[in-house]
């Protein structure tokens, strides 16, 4: 039985948030004339291969936060990473220039 609440909410996803559409086959349905079901779901990738978590509609909100959440984590990571490449570069700069400098 679900609470509407999942039981821990993941803090980091990394993945896509999707909706999957088919139709069910079945001649009297809705989806047969209408427009197809529509299934809330995770995608992400695993060892090269694409995996995809169907979700109940509760789960998506906080699916889509800590997929956010993951976003904006490697976003900063990657500023970091780039500060951390023209902090090295500039210093490798300098000590080339002083050891032009004393050959020189």
């Amino acid at each position: 039985m679900r609470t509407g609440k999942p039981a821990t909410e993941p803090q980091l996803l990394r993945g896509s948030l999707i909706v999957l559409k088919r139709k069910c086959g079945k001649p009297n349905c809705a989806c047969a004339s209408r427009g197809p079901h529509e299934t809330p779901a995770l995608s992400y990738s695993l060892k090269g291969r694409t995996r995809i978590l169907t979700l109940v509609p509760e789960d998506v909100t906080a699916v889509r936060a800590a997929v956010d959440r993951y976003r904006r984590a490697v976003a900063q990571l990657d500023r970091q990473a780039l500060r951390g490449l023209v902090s090295l570069e500039r210093r490798l700069a300098s000590a080339r220039g002083a050891a032009r400098r004393r050959r020189g």
